[in-house]
């Protein structure tokens, strides 16, 4: 008997095992390329923080870990703060990748390691019939439900030398329309086979064309690759911020005065992870590893590109450090028509989703609560219209062409929030977020079409819970710029009798300026005693049968300009069934992964009933 409990036992602890080493989070599909460096972030050393580690002192700790964990590797570099390219002496993939990756993580001085994946621009095929070349710009109206207000914009501001980094394939520095508007840059490529022109990283941002041969899509480090011509990628999306404008030939950008920061990193086939990661920290005036400072960091960071991978750890810890030096990520929702993936599901950036003329999701945009809005991204019928090359490989004539994607309803945004800096530049990267979300206009629905859900991301109308705040708009985005936010806090469904606080003490004036009004008033439901009206803090106290009740608070500053917010509150009968909760923050756990304490819970109670069962059999073998 003694041997049977302890072979129950060993099978529910085994179970346990199963149960609490599976992973909460989705799992990854390994690359279909084959990889050549893995990102690392170890555990506190006996020094203290990683961080405070001498940059030798880490390379020497992680080459010792590879060597413990059977990991071949040749050197490793900085990525980030803490994070550490480990270059691995051949490339893998497969099974082989799995299995040195799994290596790693089980190492105890590893915190988090993951691939050095390469990551695909974000662009669709265009098959273009064009007719109005930049209605995205125009008022909005109809056949341009979704156009941006820029004339309207324009006429509060044409905008200031605000430098926005333009992360990409480089640009083509000769082209006409961008003379006088591009900074130096870096080339961050540093894969040779991937750069294109003949060497690692170096001061040279040009693009010399980023095509694959039917050839080398057969090779490793291209498998998975598309054999294509080149894109041209960032010179569009620099045209669209920045092109000449008002000079009488081309098209017009967003910013007339606005200065591009050209940052390669992205070659043929897309992007290593390392290099768009060095890219961000080094666009932001961050230093890197083995490269020059960056003399003109930008507030506005454009990236155009995104993976099929949730948020990771490396990206995080990225975005964290350039939004507290002052720059705001602007980023690309993706082209899968599916949800939302790193870096649009990442905290603290822009995530921007695209729409098509009519104001409705195109058929390709990512969906999801972490796109922060949503503007237009053209489609083949009405493709946006910028700057390229027309050379099918390298380099041949500077010109005009059309594309369709998120990665190009990405600048519209970017453009308009230099626009934002130009009118304050005391904006923080926070509010920025804000206050362009709140600047933007309401969706516009057709009834020919459902609404677009995590479970139907075609063609479909848009909501908030889908594709971010709402339309971007050029005007309503800077008048928020200069102008107060109204903010009150959410509010429980309370029962009725009880006295509910309204509170907007969260409200607050543009920079340089500051709030000196408050005022609260009941807009629906029985009329009910407001107290303390004239206060960020104000309260009532409800009827005591169950209602709906609106009331609105409206902030003044001391410019005399306003802003106003509205709150619903529902009271909620003793008898009357809870109201229905959602949630559209981000958080842990759920998605019916089986978490480690549930796990031993199981494994508790397992062992319990073993338990009893043995004692119930004793008891039988002794009667």
């Amino acid at each position: 008997m003694r041997h049977t409990v302890s072979h129950l036992f060993f099978l529910v602890l085994a179970a346990a095992v199963c149960l609490t080493t599976a992973s909460p989070a989705r799992a990854q599909a390994s690359p279909p390329h084959e990889v050549r460096g893995l990102i690392v972030k170890l555990k506190p050393g006996a020094t203290g923080l990683v961080q405070r580690e001498s940059a030798q002192g880490a390379r020497m700790r992680l080459a010792a870990v590879a060597q413990g964990a059977e990991v071949a590797a040749d050197d490793s570099r900085p990525v980030g703060q803490g994070h550490q390219l480990l270059r691995l002496r051949q490339g893998l993939q497969g099974e082989a990748l799995a299995r040195a990756v799994r290596r790693l993580r089980q190492h105890p001085e590893v915190a988090s390691v993951e691939p050095d994946v390469r990551v695909q621009r974000l662009a669709t095929p265009n098959d273009p019939d064009f007719a109005l070349r930049q209605f995205h710009l125009q008022t909005p109206g109809p056949g341009q439900l979704s156009a941006i207000n820029m004339p309207a914009a324009w006429d509060i501001t044409t905008g200031n030398p605000v430098t926005v980094a333009v992360l990409d394939t480089g640009v083509r520095f000769a082209h006409p329309e961008l003379q006088g508007r591009l900074l130096p840059g870096y080339d961050f490529v540093a894969e040779v086979d991937m750069a294109n022109d003949g060497n690692g990283r170096d001061a040279d941002a040009t693009d010399p064309g980023d095509w694959v041969t039917a050839a080398e899509t057969l090779r490793p480090l291209f498998q998975g690759c598309d054999a294509e011509n080149s894109s041209w990628h960032g010179t569009f999306i620099a045209g669209q911020l920045a092109a000449l404008s008002n000079n009488s030939a081309g098209v017009a950008g967003l910013n007339w005065n606005g200065r591009v920061l050209p940052v390669r990193i992205s070659g043929k086939c897309g992007a290593m992870l390392s290099d768009i990661l060095d890219g961000i920290r080094w666009a932001a005036g961050l230093p890197v590893d083995g490269v020059p400072a960056n003399p003109t960091p930008a507030r506005i960071i454009n990236l155009s590109f995104g993976g099929d991978q949730p948020c990771s750890a490396s990206y995080q810890d990225v975005i964290d450090e350039i939004t507290a030096a002052g720059a705001l990520l602007v980023v690309a929702a993706g082209n899968d028509a599916g949800p939302a993936r790193r870096p649009a599901d990442c905290a603290g950036v822009l995530a921007v989703g695209a729409v098509n003329a009519a104001g409705t999701k195109t058929s390709y945009s990512n969906v999801g609560s972490t796109i922060g809005l949503s503007a237009p991204g053209g489609t083949s019928a009405q493709p946006l219209y910028s700057l390229i090359n027309d050379g099918l490989t390298g380099p041949v004539n500077d010109t005009f062409g059309q594309r369709a994607g998120t990665s190009f309803s990405t600048p519209l945004a970017a453009g308009v929030a230099s626009l934002m800096l130009s009118a304050n530049p005391a904006l923080s990267p926070a509010q920025l977020l804000a206050r362009i979300r709140a600047g933007t206009r309401p969706f516009p629905a057709n009834a020919t079409l459902p609404n677009c859900s995590a479970s139907f991301a075609g063609s479909c109308n848009c909501t908030t819970s889908t594709c971010g705040s709402g339309l971007l708009d050029g005007l309503l985005a800077l008048q928020q710029a200069v102008s107060p936010m109204a903010v009150i806090a959410a509010v429980d469904s309370p029962t009725p009798g009880a006295v509910v606080p309204l509170d907007g003490r969260a409200s607050s004036a543009a920079p340089g300026s500051s709030l000196v009004g408050y005022a609260w008033m009941q807009v629906s439901g029985p009329a009910v005693t407001l107290r303390n009206a004239t206060q960020a803090l104000a309260s009532v106290t409800l009827p005591a049968q169950a209602d709906r009740f609106v009331f609105r608070l409206v902030v003044t500053d001391n410019a005399g300009r306003s802003a106003e917010q509205t709150l619903s509150v529902n009271s909620v009968g003793a008898n009357s069934p809870p109201p229905a909760t959602s949630s559209t923050g981000s958080g842990g756990g759920g998605g019916g992964a089986w978490s480690v304490g549930w796990g031993l819970g199981l494994w508790a109670l397992a062992l319990v009933l073993a338990a009893r069962r043995w004692q119930a059999l004793r008891r039988a073998k002794k009667a």
